[in-house]
């Protein structure tokens, strides 16, 4: 019974340690320039891809004019 107990105070101290790694991970953000401007060329770039590959320019309709979206 202590082994089984052992074994799932291990999995617990396993559980939490991943928790905090996770939680001190997730904002991070860069302070430096070069990551500061590799972080602006992506932001740039994603917002260029938004933009080429929207409904209106890939369908030249708008998202709600298509067969599927019509009302009856």
């Amino acid at each position: 019974m202590a082994t089984i107990g052992l074994m799932f105070g291990l999995f617990a101290a396993i559980a939490a340690w991943l928790v905090v790694v996770v939680l001190r991970r997730r904002s991070s953000t860069t302070h430096n320039a070069d990551g500061l401007l590799i972080e602006q060329a992506s932001r740039i770039q994603a917002q260029r891809d938004r933009s080429a590959y929207s409904t209106l320019s890939m369908h030249n309709t708008m998202p709600t004019m298509s067969d599927q979206f019509r009302r009856p």
